[in-house]
């Protein structure tokens, strides 16, 4: 099976929530008018768009249909599809470096999928012949390093870890000086999800951070962020705070095959205008992949 025909299948929440009702409703559709809008509304808030998204989107519709003469309800489909296809923007690679090694930060609360995304993840790019090592700086949850431990060896990557407690910088600086021994393209770390406490979190990110500096001045940073679809808006506000601790580059969305509320790739992008750089879309260790606008909205609308 492709990935589209994953996607198409692990958005089948998302697609039955909403459009199948979109679907619906222009099949049934006799005039162009506001009730459709209130209809189209009620619709895209049930799917976690996001009330100030769904505005943006409906008042761009009403613009085009005036502007454009829309009669057929078919013609209006195909604009929402495009409105919406324009706004969720396109996906972004991961910015590798051409000379130096590549440090992916992954960051989020527990529970959200972290130790699973950079398993998969890293699997991915290993399968694109990029070497990769992992840096287990979650050194607080119990049992992270032995989960992280469990996924690297899935993936066939290469580990570094401390006990439990250790200072996740000394797990950085450690695993640096691997990456720079064997020969790594990408070093992957994972951090302590402790959005509760944001002077922690932002005390041990830049400890990280200079650490990274000192012993990888020339290297590209990644710091990507891990949201758990099926929590809906609340993922927008979790963004919204990690957003204020740090300089997030990209968002992984996982778990979006277990979620009606698939509508909040439209809002995080429209109110934080950060890219989705990875989606996740099964248990499976290859059922995440890079971010496609264009299969996204193809895999909802066909």
């Amino acid at each position: 099976m492709s990935f589209f025909e994953k996607l198409k299948k692990g958005l089948q929440k998302t697609k039955n929530a909403l459009f199948k009702p979109f679907s619906d409703l222009f099949k049934s559709l006799r005039r162009i008018d506001e009730d459709l809008m209130d209809e189209l509304e009620e619709i895209l808030i049930c799917a976690d768009v996001g009330a100030n998204t769904t505005e943006l989107i409906l008042d761009k519709l009403r613009m085009q249909i005036k502007e454009k003469g829309l009669k057929d309800s078919e013609d209006v489909k195909k604009e929402l599809r495009q409105i919406m296809l324009e706004m969720i923007g396109e996906g972004a690679d991961i910015n590798y470096s051409k000379d130096d090694i590549t440090v992916v930060l992954i960051i989020g609360v527990n529970g959200v999928g972290k130790t699973t995304s950079i398993g998969k993840i890293s699997h991915s790019m290993k399968k694109s012949h990029k070497k990769v090592v992992v840096a287990a700086a979650d050194t607080f949850r119990a049992a992270a390093i032995d989960q992280l431990e469990v996924w690297t060896k899935r993936a066939g990557v290469d580990m570094v870890k401390h006990t439990e407690g250790s200072d996740p910088a000394a797990v950085v600086f450690d695993a640096i000086n691997a990456s720079k021994k064997r020969g790594a393209d990408v070093l992957i770390i994972d951090t302590a999800g402790r959005l509760h406490n944001k002077k922690n979190l932002m005390d041990e990110l830049a400890k990280i951070d200079r650490v990274i500096s000192r012993e990888l001045p020339n290297s590209t940073r990644e710091t990507l962020l891990v949201l758990d679809s099926t929590t809906g808006q609340n993922a927008v506000n979790q963004a919204k705070e990690f957003k204020n601790s740090a300089n997030i580059t990209g968002l992984i969305l996982t778990k979006l095959d277990g979620t009606a509320k698939g509508g909040i790739v439209f809002s995080i992008k429209n109110e934080l205008d950060i890219p989705v750089k990875f989606i996740g879309v099964g248990e499976q260790i290859d059922d995440m992949e890079k971010f496609d606008a264009n299969d996204f909205v193809d895999a909802l609308f066909e």
